[in-house]
């Protein structure tokens, strides 16, 4: 299985994200506190197999290998 990640199909959902992600420095806006773990692409969604990142931009689906 491989796996991809895709942004929100929401775009009012994305953009505001995005414009909370730059004054953030970076940080997940939805992180309680900043540090390397919180950076976007956090941590958390980085170790999962599958799912949504905690602020809703990113989508991570496993796909079967051909």
């Amino acid at each position: 299985m491989g796996t991809i990640i895709k942004r929100t199909d929401d775009e009012a959902h994305a953009r505001n994200v995005i414009n909370a992600l730059r004054e953030n420095d970076g940080y997940c806006p939805c992180a309680l506190e900043k540090n390397d773990s919180t950076k976007c692409i956090c941590d958390d969604f980085d170790k999962m197999i599958e799912g949504t990142c905690r602020c809703k931009l990113f989508i991570k689906e496993q796909i079967p290998d051909d």
